[in-house]
C-alpha cells in the first residue's frame, strides 16, 4: 500500500495544477475576448508564455528536489 501513495499524490497534484492552469488560461482568454482591445493572438501568446514558464519552473523544482534528495543520501531506487 505504501508504494502507491506517492504515485496517487503525484497524479492528484498534476490534476489539480492542470485544472488550475486550464481555468487561469480560460479566464485570461475570456478577458481578452471581452475587451476586444486585445487580439486573439496576443492572448494565446501570453497563455503560451505562462505554460512555458510553468513547465520550466516544474522542471527546475524537479531538479532541485532530485539534487537535495541525493545530497541527503536518500535512496532513489525503485523496488
Amino acid at each position: 500500500m505504501m508504494d502507491w501513495i506517492p504515485i496517487v499524490f503525484v497524479i492528484f497534484k498534476f490534476l489539480v495544477l492542470g485544472t488550475g492552469m486550464f481555468y487561469a488560461i480560460k479566464w485570461h482568454y475570456d478577458q481578452g475576448k471581452k475587451g476586444k482591445a486585445r487580439d486573439m493572438r496576443t492572448v494565446l501568446r501570453a497563455s503560451g508564455k505562462v505554460v512555458a514558464l510553468f513547465v520550466l519552473l516544474l522542471l527546475g523544482l524537479g531538479i532541485v528536489t532530485f539534487l537535495l534528495i541525493k545530497m541527503l543520501g536518500m535512496d532513489l531506487t525503485f523496488p
